[in-house]
C-alpha cells in the first residue's frame, strides 16, 4: 500500500490538505491525516503539491493515423511513455479515416497491451464509415462483449465520411445505446465533425425531432470553426457533452475557446478536451507549402489546462474537469476522473505553477519527482 502525505486535493473540488492511501489499485481512503504504525505502508510525502485525477484522453490515436498522403504519412504506434509524461492515466484509442489497412483488432491489441504496461486503455468500435468495423457479429455485440469497448466512432459532416443518413446514424445509436445497457456501460456515438456546411445540424433533428437521449450522442472536433463552435455551444446548453480538440482541428486556442463558451452561458460541466494525438498531419513552410510530415501532439490536454488555469479566467478546479471528471462521465467511467474511495487510483501530483512532477496509474507509480520509472516494454 501506499500512503500520500500532505497532498493538496482537487478531486477535482478542492479538499484542502489530505491525506491519500491506496492499495489493490484503489483509492481506500482520504483523510487530514492517517497515521500507521507497521512498516507494510510506504509513505509518499507530497509536501503540500497538487494532487489531481489522472487525467483521461477520450480520442487519441494509439495504433497510429494519417496516410492522406500515401503509405509513408502513416504514423507509428503510440508509445507508453508518450502518455505518462503528459499524465494520461486513461486513454481512449480508436480508428481514423482508414478502415484499410488499419484494423479494428489491432486497435484491440494495442488497448490491451497499454493495459498491461501500466494505464487503462478503451476503445471505440467503428471508424469514419458505414458500415462500422466491429470486432465480433455488430457494434451492439462489442459493446456487450468486450469490456474495453465504450462505444463506436463514426464521421459526419465530411468529404471523407459515408454521408449518413438520419435513421442510420439512429440504427447505430440504437445499438450502442441497448448493447450499453445489456452490459452496463453507458454507451457513446463519438461523432468526428468535418468542414461541412451541414455542421451539427444532424445531431440536432436527432435530438429534437426524433427524441433520442442526448447523452448518448458524443461529437468531437467542435472547435475546428467558429460557426461549428458556436453550434456546439447550443448543444451544450442542451445538455449535451461537447469535446474540443486540443491537438489540432482549432480556430483559436482550445483554452480560449474555453473561455468564449462559458461567456455565452455553457456550463464547464459540459466541455471535454482531447487531443487527437498521433494523427498524421501536415507539415508546412512559411508560405503555407507542404514540406513534411508531423504527430498531433498528445500533450495538448494538459499544457491547455495549464494555460487555462494560468489565463485566471478559470480556476484549478473547474478546468481540471475538462481531462479528469468531465470525460470520465461522457464515457460512463464511474471508477475514473475523480478522487474519492472506491475509485481507481489514478492520480497527477503538480507543482503550485502547474508543472507536472509526479503520475500515479492503477495504483503504481509511473513517473516521480518528473523522471519515468517505467516504460513500455520496447522503449
Amino acid at each position: 500500500m501506499l500512503l500520500i502525505k500532505n497532498a493538496n486535493v482537487f478531486a477535482p473540488e478542492p479538499l484542502e490538505k489530505k491525506d491519500i492511501l491506496i492499495g489493490g489499485g484503489k483509492i481506500l481512503a482520504i483523510e487530514k491525516e492517517i497515521a500507521f504504525s507497521t512498516g507494510i505502508v510506504r509513505e509518499w510525502d507530497a509536501k503540500g503539491k497538487i494532487v489531481t485525477p489522472g487525467f483521461i484522453d477520450q480520442h487519441i490515436h494509439i495504433i497510429g493515423a494519417g496516410g492522406k498522403r500515401g503509405f509513408a504519412s502513416m504514423t507509428p504506434e503510440i508509445k507508453l511513455s508518450e502518455l505518462v509524461t503528459c499524465g494520461t492515466t486513461t486513454a481512449v484509442g480508436l480508428l481514423g479515416t482508414d478502415g484499410s489497412s488499419r484494423s479494428i483488432k489491432s486497435l484491440y491489441a494495442k488497448t490491451k497491451a497499454l493495459e498491461a504496461e501500466g494505464i487503462s486503455c478503451y476503445m471505440f468500435t467503428g471508424y469514419y464509415g458505414l458500415d462500422p468495423m466491429h470486432i465480433m457479429e455488430s457494434v451492439q455485440d462489442d459493446m456487450v462483449f468486450i469490456d474495453n469497448v465504450l462505444g463506436c466512432k463514426i464521421a459526419i459532416t465530411d468529404i471523407r465520411s459515408s454521408y449518413p443518413t438520419d435513421l442510420e446514424l439512429l440504427r447505430i445509436l440504437r445499438q450502442v445505446r441497448v448493447g450499453g445497457m445489456l452490459a452496463s456501460k453507458k454507451g457513446i456515438l463519438h461523432l468526428h465533425l468535418g468542414h461541412l456546411k451541414s455542421k451539427m445540424d444532424a445531431l440536432f433533428r436527432l435530438v429534437e425531432e426524433h427524441e433520442f437521449p442526448i447523452e448518448h450522442i458524443s461529437p468531437t472536433h467542435v472547435g475546428r470553426t467558429k460557426e461549428l463552435f458556436d453550434q456546439a455551444i447550443r448543444f451544450a446548453k442542451m445538455g449535451g457533452m461537447i469535446d474540443i480538440t486540443t491537438g489540432a482541428s482549432k480556430f483559436m486556442e482550445p483554452y480560449k475557446s474555453v473561455i468564449y463558451a462559458l461567456e455565452q452561458g455553457a456550463s464547464i460541466d459540459k466541455l471535454t478536451f482531447s487531443t487527437d494525438g498521433n494523427a498524421g498531419l501536415d507539415k508546412l513552410d512559411e508560405h503555407g507549402e507542404f514540406v513534411g510530415f508531423r504527430r498531433a501532439p498528445v500533450d495538448q490536454n494538459y499544457l491547455q489546462v495549464k494555460d487555462l488555469i494560468a489565463s485566471g479566467k478559470v480556476g484549478i478546479s473547474d478546468a481540471i474537469k475538462l481531462i479528469t471528471s468531465n470525460p470520465a462521465d461522457n464515457l460512463g467511467l464511474k471508477n475514473k476522473g475523480r478522487i474519492k474511495v472506491g475509485a481507481d487510483a489514478d492520480l497527477c501530483c503538480l507543482d503550485n505553477d502547474f508543472t507536472l512532477t509526479d503520475v500515479i496509474a492503477k495504483g503504481k507509480q509511473l513517473m516521480y519527482e518528473t523522471n519515468l520509472t517505467t516504460k513500455g516494454n520496447f522503449e
